[in-house]
């Protein structure tokens, strides 16, 4: 009763969330707000807040996005710095990083242009004091990130200039001089509207001193690279330095728009956001997580979307500086359309392989491609047969992420998301992905930081917003510890089935309850009912024991006595174990043949009974060629037999009866020979099965698939032999996985053919690199975690409450939230933005052949002003 209880309970709970992400993440409003679809940057954050009201321009004047300046009163952390949303911040200094020191020095500037928070300006003082020099020690000057190295002395720079004092010790500061001059070297050896590098220099605008640009030449380079949206780059930070230099209207009314889509005043440091990539990372969320089941009308709505805006979309000139974002979404696309079903070609993704130009810049780029690269091979996972171009997406992006592994280099921006990547990187390359178990993959990607890392952008990964993360990892959460609850009660039944049948205690057999059901639980999230997982396990169960039965324990007298009683589907005359063993094969088929009939109205007695003496008798036939009582078979015949007495279509075929009321169970029969995707699951896990036992089955004087091609092709070999093995069943994957993910060759429901995909991730798992199958331990930490332990995830902490509100001289008027700016009203902002705030303030620079700079366009100190070191 308490279990029931419990259930009900969490049942009613997870329904909650379902729709609680449905209300917020998958609603058409949701799509909108795409601040919340992104975390939050206090860089870009505290770049708007600088920008004055126009209309205010007494004493200190006020800023024009005032939720901007909220944000940062309210998001220091403890320690005294500033983060994006949702990092895992722990009660130390330990995991700060690089970026850390640029989003609270931004912060503390902002603090102190409008005289705010002194007692917040200490502590986050005391934060850069205390931790700049461990962060920028740690690694040589020429080795600094480059954004570090453009953007690091600019922001002392201004802090300098804001009489914001910061004391460094000298050792620092000859490293920080160091810098600065690696910091000139770019600039000297860039173009600042050079698309060369992943990150351009343009992208970096409010970062770029001044003094090194002629105003003129500078503002035709900004109004020459505004997108269409008004953004430079799509960069809020430079877009509102390109605001202050050129006073652009398109500027202003994009800074405008992306504040209106932030309710909570944090912007993020990449808008707009394609709509396409917005719902296709939502999915993706979802899927990875273990949630479609739940979410199946969303999802198709949103895919069918991105399908229908895909087969309109026009080529179109790719820019070096978006490759990143393109090849990630569409890389993405790819994988969610096909593993979904959906007709999707790869040159939707494969296009980078047709331009020299782009390959360079990902090779040259690698480190910061890592997340894009990942996405890439994720995509040739589904890969059919003949697909060439897929062939060398693989190929370079297994290159490139090899490269990654070998030499440790992943963007150290945010040290656990580096770490994080890099852990899922390598399990990708090391595990295939027929090799995964669906329920296990959901608890890493629920587990792993970098599950919400989207590309590399200006300074730090971008990410999916607290705001979703929060909400998803609720859900995720929620539905694993739930799923865990039915696999455990499940798991229980299928023991006290195994032990009251007598299979368990047969003394000779291996005991593979707890694995079997583990790897049929688990290597699907699909919803299947309980009575299909159990009736899988039970197969298995009946399966090893009889198999083991006949390679160990039973004299050919009792073998071919079992095997006739299965053909008559009678136990009369069998000994001890022959008759436990055909009495649970009985008490299993009946049980499917009653339920199936409760289903379908379909008496399929004659069908199973068929099939399973099929099973039987291909495994006489091996132990005859075992004992050498008939002659030794062909490749070709052993093959023939062995698809057969692998057992997965019996398993499949037997367990395909309960898919449900509807299903055309006559099908399954009606074929004078099995399905194609039938027979290749049963090659595939035949071969799978054999190329890690050949050295098991030689000792035991068993045939194997692997030896037989040796001996009968002279010149191979044994490492030959695997070779051609291994071959096959890379083809034989690719023809498998067309049939599965395609509508063109097989017209049964999707539940079957997916049933047959989770057969063979099954085999897969337990001869991907060794024989697991037969270990006794090598399973239980996984299984522990599967059906016990719950996903360990980082809680989102709470940042420090504001200190106070903003004066009243802060306030915002009562006035529409749109404000219209004409030329005039510019002129407005430059006047108030350069008084009082001496920062804004620089002596003329002299004409040196190249025009006179305008005061107006600088925000960093001049020539005149030093780093503020002690």
């Amino acid at each position: 009763m308490q279990l029931i209880t419990n259930f009900s309970s969490s049942s009613s709970e997870l329904q909650f969330l379902v729709d609680k992400v449905k209300r917020e993440s998958l609603s058409s409003s949701s799509s909108n707000t795409q601040n919340l679809f992104l975390s939050t940057s206090p860089y870009d954050t505290a770049w708007l807040a600088l920008i004055p009201h126009p209309h205010h321009h007494h004493h200190h004047g006020r800023p024009m996005f005032e939720k901007c300046l909220q944000w940062i009163l309210h998001n220091q952390t403890p320690q005294g710095f500033w983060a994006a949303a949702g990092d895992n911040i722990s009660d130390t200094d330990d995991d700060v990083t690089l970026d850390c020191l640029l989003s609270t020095l931004a912060c503390l500037v902002a603090l102190k242009r409008w005289q705010l928070a002194p007692d917040m300006i200490h502590k986050g003082l005391e934060f850069v004091n205390r931790n700049t020099e461990r962060l920028v020690m740690k690694q040589k000057p020429s080795d600094v990130p480059r954004w570090f190295t453009i953007m690091f002395p600019a922001m002392l720079e201004l802090a300098g200039a804001s009489s914001l004092r910061v004391d460094f010790s000298e050792n620092l500061n000859r490293i920080l001089v160091e810098l600065s001059q690696n910091r000139d070297d770019i600039l000297t050896r860039e173009e600042v509207d050079e698309k060369k590098q992943y990150s351009p220099l343009l992208l970096f605008l409010e970062a770029l001193p001044a003094q090194s640009y002629d105003n003129d030449v500078l503002k035709q380079i900004i109004d020459k690279n505004l997108s269409n949206d008004g953004s430079l780059l799509q960069s809020p930070s430079a877009t509102a330095r390109a605001y202050m230099i050129t006073g652009n209207t398109r500027c202003l009314s994009y800074l405008h728009s992306l504040t209106n889509s932030c309710s909570n005043g944090g912007v993020p440091s990449f808008y707009p956001v394609d709509d396409d990539l917005h719902d296709l990372v939502m999915v993706n969320q979802l899927t990875r997580s273990g949630l479609t089941e739940h979410l199946i009308p969303e999802i198709d709505h949103l895919l069918l979307k991105v399908q229908k805006n895909y087969k309109y979309k026009k080529a179109s000139p790719k820019s070096l500086y978006s490759i990143a974002a393109e090849l990630y979404r569409d890389s993405l696309a790819f994988w969610l359309l096909r593993v979904n079903n959906h007709w999707v070609s790869p040159s939707i993704f494969c296009w980078f392989l047709d331009d020299d130009e782009i390959r360079d810049h990902i090779e040259t780029n690698y480190e910061e491609f890592a997340a894009v690269l990942l996405n890439v091979y994720r995509a040739t996972d589904l890969m059919f047969s003949g697909e060439v171009q897929l062939v060398e997406a693989r190929s370079f992006a297994t290159k490139n992420l090899e490269k990654i592994l070998a030499t440790g280099n992943i963007h150290k921006t945010n040290a656990d998301i580096s770490s994080s990547l890099h852990k899922m990187i390598e399990h990708e390359l090391r595990v295939p992905w027929t090799a995964r178990m669906d329920h296990v993959e959901n608890r890493i990607w629920i587990e792993e930081i970098a599950s919400s890392a989207l590309w590399f952008g200006k300074s730090s990964y971008l990410r999916l917003s607290c705001f979703h993360k929060m909400s998803l990892q609720q859900l995720a959460v929620k539905n694993y510890t739930l799923r865990q609850l039915v696999y455990r009660d499940e798991l229980a039944e299928v023991e006290r089935w195994s032990k009251e049948r007598g299979l368990c205690d047969m003394g000779f057999c291996r005991e593979k309850t707890g694995y079997c059901y583990y790897a049929f639980a688990a290597s699907t999230c699909l919803p299947w009912s309980s009575d299909v997982r159990l009736v899988l396990t039970k197969a298995a169960v009946v399966i090893t024991v009889a198999d083991d039965f006949f390679d160990v324990e039973g004299s050919m007298v009792d073998l071919e006595k079992l095997t006739d009683a299965v053909r008559r589907w009678d136990a009369e005359g069998l000994g001890s174990h022959s008759k436990t063993i055909f009495e649970a094969l009985d008490d299993l088929v009946n049980e499917v043949r009653l339920k199936c009939f409760q289903q379908n109205g379909q008496d399929i007695k004659n069908n199973l009974q068929q099939l399973w003496y099929e099973t039987f008798h291909s495994w006489l036939m091996e132990a005859k060629w075992g004992k050498g009582l008939t002659s030794k078979p062909s490749v070709d015949v052993y093959l023939g037999n062995a698809m057969t007495s692998i057992a997965a279509h019996t398993m499949v075929l037997t367990a395909s009866c309960l898919l449900g009321p509807g299903f055309p169970v006559h099908q399954l029969w009606s074929q004078r020979r099995h399905q194609d995707i039938t027979s290749l699951l049963m090659v595939l896990t035949r071969l799978l099965n054999d190329i890690q036992s050949y050295l098991k089955e030689e000792d035991e004087g068993k045939i194997n698939y692997v030896w037989m091609y040796m001996i009968e092709n002279n010149q191979a070999s044994i490492d030959d032999s695997v070779r051609h093995v291994q071959t096959i069943i890379n083809v034989k994957k690719q023809e498998f996985i067309q049939r599965v993910l395609s509508d063109q060759h097989c017209n049964l429901p999707k539940s079957f053919k997916q049933l047959h995909f989770s057969c063979l991730k099954v085999f897969n798992m337990f001869f991907n690199s060794s024989n697991i199958f037969d270990t006794d331990t090598d399973l239980l930490l996984d299984i522990h975690e599967a059906f016990v332990s719950p996903p360990q995830v980082p809680k989102f902490k709470p940042h420090i409450k504001p200190p106070h509100q903003l004066p009243a001289t802060l306030q915002p008027p009562h006035q529409p939230q749109q404000i219209m700016v004409n030329k005039k009203k510019v002129e407005m902002v430059y006047k108030s933005y350069h008084h009082p705030f001496k920062v804004f303030t620089l002596q003329k620079k002299q004409s040196s052949g190249h025009g006179t700079m305008n005061p107006r366009a600088s925000i960093l100190a001049g020539p005149n002003i030093k780093l503020c070191f002690s």
